[in-house]
Protein backbone atom coordinates (compact mmCIF):
# COMPACT_ATOMS: atom_id res chain seq x y z
CA UNK A 1 0.00 0.00 0.00
CA UNK A 2 1.02 3.64 -0.38
CA UNK A 3 3.48 4.88 2.22
CA UNK A 4 3.12 8.66 2.01
CA UNK A 5 -0.04 10.51 0.98
CA UNK A 6 -0.92 14.19 0.62
CA UNK A 7 -4.53 15.32 1.01
CA UNK A 8 -5.53 18.75 -0.37
CA UNK A 9 -8.97 19.65 0.98
CA UNK A 10 -10.16 22.89 2.57
CA UNK A 11 -13.21 21.54 4.43
CA UNK A 12 -12.35 20.02 7.82
CA UNK A 13 -15.31 17.63 7.90
CA UNK A 14 -14.29 16.06 4.60
CA UNK A 15 -10.55 16.00 5.28
CA UNK A 16 -11.16 14.21 8.59
CA UNK A 17 -13.14 11.50 6.79
CA UNK A 18 -10.50 11.15 4.06
CA UNK A 19 -7.69 10.89 6.61
CA UNK A 20 -9.67 8.25 8.52
CA UNK A 21 -10.05 6.22 5.31
CA UNK A 22 -6.30 6.41 4.75
CA UNK A 23 -5.61 5.35 8.33
CA UNK A 24 -7.96 2.39 7.87
CA UNK A 25 -5.73 1.35 4.97
CA UNK A 26 -2.76 1.56 7.36
CA UNK A 27 -0.95 4.25 5.40
CA UNK A 28 1.83 5.41 7.73
CA UNK A 29 2.41 9.01 6.59
CA UNK A 30 -0.56 11.26 5.86
CA UNK A 31 -0.26 15.01 5.43
CA UNK A 32 -3.10 17.46 4.92
CA UNK A 33 -3.20 20.97 3.43
CA UNK A 34 -6.03 23.47 2.99
CA UNK A 35 -4.32 25.55 0.29
CA UNK A 36 -2.98 24.36 -3.07
CA UNK A 37 0.16 26.49 -2.66
CA UNK A 38 0.95 24.60 0.55
CA UNK A 39 0.37 21.33 -1.27
CA UNK A 40 2.98 22.19 -3.89
CA UNK A 41 5.45 23.19 -1.17
CA UNK A 42 4.91 19.81 0.52
CA UNK A 43 5.57 17.99 -2.75
CA UNK A 44 8.75 20.01 -3.35
CA UNK A 45 10.01 19.33 0.16
CA UNK A 46 9.34 15.61 -0.22
CA UNK A 47 11.42 15.55 -3.39
CA UNK A 48 14.19 17.62 -1.82
CA UNK A 49 14.36 15.31 1.20
CA UNK A 50 14.31 12.27 -1.12
CA UNK A 51 11.09 11.18 0.59
CA UNK A 52 8.52 11.82 -2.15
CA UNK A 53 4.79 11.36 -1.80
CA UNK A 54 3.26 8.29 -3.43
CA UNK A 55 -0.26 9.66 -3.80
CA UNK A 56 -2.11 12.97 -4.03
CA UNK A 57 -5.81 13.19 -3.18
CA UNK A 58 -7.25 16.59 -4.02
CA UNK A 59 -10.51 18.45 -4.38
CA UNK A 60 -10.98 20.71 -7.42
CA UNK A 61 -12.51 23.79 -5.83
CA UNK A 62 -11.01 25.72 -2.92
CA UNK A 63 -12.80 28.60 -1.25
CA UNK A 64 -11.13 31.99 -1.68
CA UNK A 65 -10.41 33.83 1.57
CA UNK A 66 -8.11 36.56 2.90
CA UNK A 67 -4.95 34.71 1.86
CA UNK A 68 -3.45 35.43 -1.55
CA UNK A 69 -2.63 32.29 -3.48
CA UNK A 70 -1.00 31.42 -6.77
CA UNK A 71 -2.65 28.03 -7.26
CA UNK A 72 -6.40 28.49 -6.91
CA UNK A 73 -7.79 25.06 -7.83
CA UNK A 74 -7.06 21.37 -7.77
CA UNK A 75 -6.45 21.56 -11.51
CA UNK A 76 -3.72 24.15 -10.91
CA UNK A 77 -2.18 22.02 -8.18
CA UNK A 78 -2.09 18.86 -10.30
CA UNK A 79 -0.58 20.72 -13.25
CA UNK A 80 2.13 22.23 -11.05
CA UNK A 81 2.91 18.86 -9.47
CA UNK A 82 3.03 17.15 -12.85
CA UNK A 83 5.82 19.54 -13.82
CA UNK A 84 8.08 18.32 -10.99
CA UNK A 85 6.79 14.84 -10.09
CA UNK A 86 4.75 13.48 -13.02
CA UNK A 87 4.79 9.89 -11.78
CA UNK A 88 2.91 10.59 -8.55
CA UNK A 89 -0.49 8.88 -8.40
CA UNK A 90 -3.38 11.32 -8.43
CA UNK A 91 -6.97 10.93 -7.23
CA UNK A 92 -9.51 13.74 -7.55
CA UNK A 93 -12.27 13.80 -4.91
CA UNK A 94 -14.88 16.39 -5.89
CA UNK A 95 -18.58 17.15 -6.36
CA UNK A 96 -18.03 17.79 -10.09
CA UNK A 97 -19.98 15.31 -12.21
CA UNK A 98 -19.79 16.68 -15.77
CA UNK A 99 -18.42 13.99 -18.13
CA UNK A 100 -16.36 16.35 -20.29
CA UNK A 101 -14.79 17.98 -17.22
CA UNK A 102 -13.83 14.64 -15.73
CA UNK A 103 -12.52 13.22 -19.02
CA UNK A 104 -10.32 16.31 -19.37
CA UNK A 105 -8.75 15.60 -15.98
CA UNK A 106 -7.82 12.10 -17.12
CA UNK A 107 -6.70 13.05 -20.62
CA UNK A 108 -4.93 16.34 -19.95
CA UNK A 109 -3.72 16.05 -16.36
CA UNK A 110 -3.18 12.30 -16.17
CA UNK A 111 -5.15 11.59 -13.01
CA UNK A 112 -5.55 7.95 -12.03
CA UNK A 113 -8.97 8.02 -10.39
CA UNK A 114 -11.98 10.26 -9.95
CA UNK A 115 -14.35 9.92 -7.01
CA UNK A 116 -17.53 11.95 -6.81
CA UNK A 117 -18.43 13.24 -3.36
CA UNK A 118 -21.71 11.79 -2.17
CA UNK A 119 -23.41 9.47 0.31
CA UNK A 120 -21.03 6.54 -0.20
CA UNK A 121 -18.02 8.54 -1.30
CA UNK A 122 -15.61 7.48 1.44
CA UNK A 123 -16.19 3.82 0.60
CA UNK A 124 -15.72 4.68 -3.08
CA UNK A 125 -12.55 6.60 -2.24
CA UNK A 126 -11.10 3.62 -0.36
CA UNK A 127 -11.77 1.41 -3.38
CA UNK A 128 -10.18 3.97 -5.69
CA UNK A 129 -7.06 4.12 -3.53
CA UNK A 130 -6.69 0.35 -3.58
CA UNK A 131 -7.28 0.14 -7.33
CA UNK A 132 -4.83 2.96 -7.98
CA UNK A 133 -2.21 1.19 -5.91
CA UNK A 134 -2.83 -1.95 -7.97
CA UNK A 135 -2.12 0.02 -11.17
CA UNK A 136 -5.68 0.00 -12.51
CA UNK A 137 -6.37 2.83 -14.96
CA UNK A 138 -9.12 5.45 -15.32
CA UNK A 139 -10.96 4.57 -12.14
CA UNK A 140 -14.39 6.12 -11.61
CA UNK A 141 -16.70 5.94 -8.62
CA UNK A 142 -19.78 3.83 -9.32
CA UNK A 143 -22.19 6.78 -9.41
CA UNK A 144 -20.52 8.10 -12.56
CA UNK A 145 -22.02 6.11 -15.40
CA UNK A 146 -20.36 7.48 -18.54
CA UNK A 147 -17.92 5.52 -20.67
CA UNK A 148 -14.48 6.62 -21.76
CA UNK A 149 -15.17 4.89 -25.05
CA UNK A 150 -18.17 7.11 -25.70
CA UNK A 151 -17.36 9.06 -28.84
CA UNK A 152 -19.46 12.07 -27.84
CA UNK A 153 -17.41 15.22 -27.28
CA UNK A 154 -14.17 13.78 -28.69
CA UNK A 155 -14.39 16.11 -31.67
CA UNK A 156 -14.69 19.21 -29.49
CA UNK A 157 -11.51 21.29 -29.50
CA UNK A 158 -10.22 24.12 -27.31
CA UNK A 159 -11.21 26.53 -30.09
CA UNK A 160 -14.83 25.40 -29.73
CA UNK A 161 -14.67 25.76 -25.94
CA UNK A 162 -13.46 29.35 -26.35
CA UNK A 163 -16.41 30.14 -28.60
CA UNK A 164 -18.92 28.51 -26.25
CA UNK A 165 -17.55 30.36 -23.22
CA UNK A 166 -17.79 33.73 -24.97
CA UNK A 167 -21.32 32.94 -26.17
CA UNK A 168 -22.28 32.03 -22.62
CA UNK A 169 -20.92 35.40 -21.46
CA UNK A 170 -23.24 37.18 -23.89
CA UNK A 171 -20.76 38.02 -26.65
CA UNK A 172 -22.10 38.41 -30.16
CA UNK A 173 -20.28 37.30 -33.31
CA UNK A 174 -18.35 40.54 -33.82
CA UNK A 175 -17.13 40.74 -30.21
CA UNK A 176 -16.03 37.08 -30.29
CA UNK A 177 -14.01 37.94 -33.38
CA UNK A 178 -12.43 40.90 -31.58
CA UNK A 179 -11.62 38.80 -28.51
CA UNK A 180 -9.95 36.18 -30.69
CA UNK A 181 -7.89 38.82 -32.48
CA UNK A 182 -6.72 40.31 -29.19
CA UNK A 183 -5.72 36.86 -27.91
CA UNK A 184 -4.22 35.74 -31.25
CA UNK A 185 -6.72 32.90 -31.62
CA UNK A 186 -7.24 31.80 -35.20
CA UNK A 187 -9.31 31.66 -37.29
CA UNK A 188 -10.80 34.87 -35.95
CA UNK A 189 -12.93 36.13 -38.84
CA UNK A 190 -16.65 36.43 -38.24
CA UNK A 191 -17.41 34.08 -41.14
CA UNK A 192 -15.16 31.34 -39.75
CA UNK A 193 -16.58 31.71 -36.25
CA UNK A 194 -20.16 31.67 -37.54
CA UNK A 195 -19.48 28.47 -39.48
CA UNK A 196 -18.02 26.91 -36.32
CA UNK A 197 -21.05 27.90 -34.27
CA UNK A 198 -23.34 26.36 -36.88
CA UNK A 199 -21.24 23.20 -36.82
CA UNK A 200 -21.58 23.07 -33.03
CA UNK A 201 -25.36 23.50 -33.26
CA UNK A 202 -25.53 20.58 -35.69
CA UNK A 203 -23.18 18.49 -33.54
CA UNK A 204 -25.23 19.06 -30.37
CA UNK A 205 -28.60 19.15 -32.18
CA UNK A 206 -29.23 22.64 -30.80
CA UNK A 207 -32.06 24.77 -32.17
CA UNK A 208 -30.33 28.09 -31.54
CA UNK A 209 -27.47 29.71 -29.65
CA UNK A 210 -29.36 29.75 -26.34
CA UNK A 211 -30.11 26.05 -26.68
CA UNK A 212 -26.47 25.42 -27.62
CA UNK A 213 -25.21 27.18 -24.47
CA UNK A 214 -27.66 25.21 -22.31
CA UNK A 215 -26.42 21.91 -23.75
CA UNK A 216 -22.78 23.00 -23.36
CA UNK A 217 -23.44 23.77 -19.69
CA UNK A 218 -25.02 20.35 -19.20
CA UNK A 219 -21.87 18.75 -20.55
CA UNK A 220 -19.65 20.92 -18.35
CA UNK A 221 -18.03 22.63 -21.33
CA UNK A 222 -18.68 26.12 -19.94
Amino acid sequence: MFKKVLVAEDLDSISIAVIQALEDLQIPIIHHVKYCDDGLLKIKKGLKDKEPYDLLITDLSFKIDHRETILESGDDLIEAINAIQPNIKKIVFSIEDKPYRIKTLFNDLGINAYVSKGRNSIHELRNAIEKTYNEEEKILSSDLNFSFNDKSLIEIESYDISILKLLAQGHILESISNEFKVNAITPNGTSSIEKRINKLKIYFKANNNVHLIAIAKDFGLV
